[in-house]
């Protein structure tokens, strides 16, 4: 370690070794460490003391820290779902759910895969049209098992995915279509009454202390992990583990999750506030999962730690000076390449964590240790670490977009700025005036974007936030981009599918610092999908969010430009590209 300090290096075999190395602000770290040992933040954390924040509502939202506890008694209950759903000869799984009642199962199904007997895990979190299709299109709903999961229960999303799919299954099984369907909620939530209604096969609860980012070792996690057999009890274990790591029985200075807040936080208030996690191949969507955490935890009150997961490596002289870099490696499964790009950044004087694991199944302790060093961050950064207040006003404008469709049967546009090469662009009032004046008289798809491009500024983040379906060659088409701006102009890069993101980093957009410039990509739809008892359709439910999420940045005067692709999306993209090139040339 850096310094020749060990502080904040594990041996523990069960949490892995961690090391920092991060140059001159390892004082600043050690000086978070010592403040946050000085006043028992630790010992608080596990009485739940809301002071450690805002001393509002947060000792309400603790919950995750004593689950492991309570999920290790109920490994038999765990095992007997696995084997009721093994004697059924489903072939299927589908996880219905958003933002943090998804993003941990994708994690699990990306990593482990389903063991053998066990259904295939699908996770369904987008209402793109295409996305709908292609799930319904993979399945046969007599042999599939939909896990419908909402904590509140009145989450859009997982509401109409529901209702979808459940008038598909209901087409194939008659009344018998409740047994295809499991319901993860709260207690006495609207959910837990449709699931009575429809005779669900079970109805399993989470807990209203724990969020819904904060869920992973709940329910929201464990349920879908046992319908895919993955070893549950070693999952657990591992985070036991972390958590008698990070209890008050522990130094400040060897608890795994505060000496990683206090880095987080540290660094964050020097100016290095784009968090970079590089992940082994084997657990890439890990970083999937931490964008949610860090940014939905974090990016409120015009602060906050920008994410930035599945960025191509660079060499270390295309990076500006305003990143963290954490990497998560897996030693029995490492990637050469990132091996040897990691020590260039280091060598070159980038901060860098590292974060040791020697088999997948950690990932139980790496959920915990995440969410142990979020929440101390937040205490450091001074914000309530468990709301998402900004997350509600994209609902809301999206519910009034809905409305309006419901009583004209049109959705209000954005104003159209130009159509060039079958695309469309859109800004509003204050941007538009922008891009024009750094149009001049050349009003073009190109000179557009090289105006949005000279808003960029050191230290700035670019974000793509693409409402089309997420797939493996639309996202490669969408790496093209942000790779094209991350090089030219030295400056982290995201890339978002809608509305999965809106649950995860739009907290972060609209509550956290202005220094994100935004692409909004939306697209017409080849086919559209009705949804059964509502009036508008899954492609007017996609652009509503859209729109309500155009509205929300706008409000808070975020440099953004939407450009509207045409039904062939891959088509548009390469017409993008090319434009994109000609406009950073």
């Amino acid at each position: 370690m850096a310094n020749g300090t060990d502080s904040g290096i594990t041996h523990d075999a069960k949490i892995g070794a961690v090391t920092y190395s991060l140059g001159s602000y390892q004082k600043d770290m050690h000086l978070e460490l010592n403040s946050l040992a000085a006043n028992n933040f630790c010992k608080r954390l596990w009485q739940k003391d809301s002071s450690l924040w805002t001393n509002s509502d947060e000792g309400q939202w603790l919950g995750w820290l004593d689950i492991v506890t309570q999920q290790l008694k109920r490994l038999a209950e765990f095992n007997e779902l696995t084997n009721t759903i093994a004697r059924r000869g489903l072939k299927h799984a589908v996880l219905l759910g958003m933002g943090g009642s998804s993003l941990c199962v994708e994690v699990m199904r990306q990593t482990f895969g389903s063991a053998a007997g066990q259904p295939t895990m699908l996770v369904l979190d987008s209402v793109v049209p295409a996305q709908v299709q292609t799930v319904r299109s993979q399945i046969d709903p007599a042999s599939t098992i939909f896990i419908v999961a909402s904590k509140s229960g009145s989450t859009t999303e997982p509401n109409v995915l529901f209702q979808y799919f459940f008038d598909e299954t209901k087409k194939v099984v008659g009344e018998k279509a409740g047994e295809h369907f499991i319901a993860i909620t709260d207690p006495g939530s609207s959910m837990e009454k449709r699931a009575r209604e429809a005779g669900f096969a079970h109805i399993f609860y989470g807990l209203p202390t724990i969020g819904g980012r904060f869920s992973a070792l709940s329910d929201f996690g464990m349920i879908p992990a046992a319908i895919m057999g993955l070893d549950i009890k070693g999952i657990l274990k591992h985070a036991e583990s972390m958590q008698k790591a990070c209890s008050p029985e522990s130094a400040s200075d060897k608890n795994p999750g505060m000496v990683l807040g206090s880095a987080l936080g540290a660094l964050t208030d020097a100016g290095r506030d784009k968090v970079t996690v590089i992940a082994s191949p084997a657990i890439h969507s890990l970083g999937t999962w931490l964008e949610q955490l860090i940014a939905e935890s974090t990016g409120k009150e015009e602060r906050g730690i920008i994410p930035i997961a599945a960025e191509t490596l660079c060499s270390p002289e295309e990076y500006g000076n305003d990143r963290l870099f954490v990497y998560v490696r897996l030693n029995n499964s490492p990637d050469a390449t990132q091996d040897k790009m990691v020590q260039a950044l280091e060598k070159a004087g980038q901060p860098v964590v590292r974060i040791e694991m020697n088999d997948t199944v950690e990932l139980g302790a790496e959920f915990l240790r995440w969410e142990i060093a979020t929440a101390t961050a937040g205490a450091i950064l001074g914000i309530n670490a468990f709301n998402q207040p900004n997350v509600q006003e994209s609902k809301d404008f999206t519910k009034e977009y809905l409305a309006a469709y419901n009583s004209s049967g049109s959705l209000p546009q954005n104003k159209l700025l130009l159509e060039e090469s079958g695309l469309k662009l859109y800004a509003d009032d204050e941007n538009t005036a922008r891009l024009e004046a750094g149009m001049g008289g050349n009003k073009s798809l190109v000179s557009a974007l090289k105006a949005h491009f000279a808003s960029i500024e050191a230290d700035d983040y670019f974000a793509i936030n693409a409402y089309i379906e997420c797939c493996q060659t639309l996202d490669t088409e969408l790496q093209i981009l942000r790779d094209a701006v991350m090089r030219k102009n030295k400056v982290a890069t995201t890339v978002g599918f809608g509305p999965r993101f809106l649950h995860s980093t739009g907290q972060l957009h609209k509550g956290g610092p202005n220094s994100g410039v935004f692409l909004q990509i939306t697209s017409d739809d080849a086919r559209d999908l009705a949804i059964p008892g509502e009036k508008f359709s899954f492609g007017v439910l996609k652009e509503a969010q859209s729109l309500g999420d155009f509205k929300a940045l706008s409000t808070r005067q975020r440099r953004l430009l939407r450009v509207h692709l045409p039904a062939d999306v891959n088509a548009g993209l390469k017409a993008l590209q090319a434009a994109f090139k000609a406009a950073l040339s």
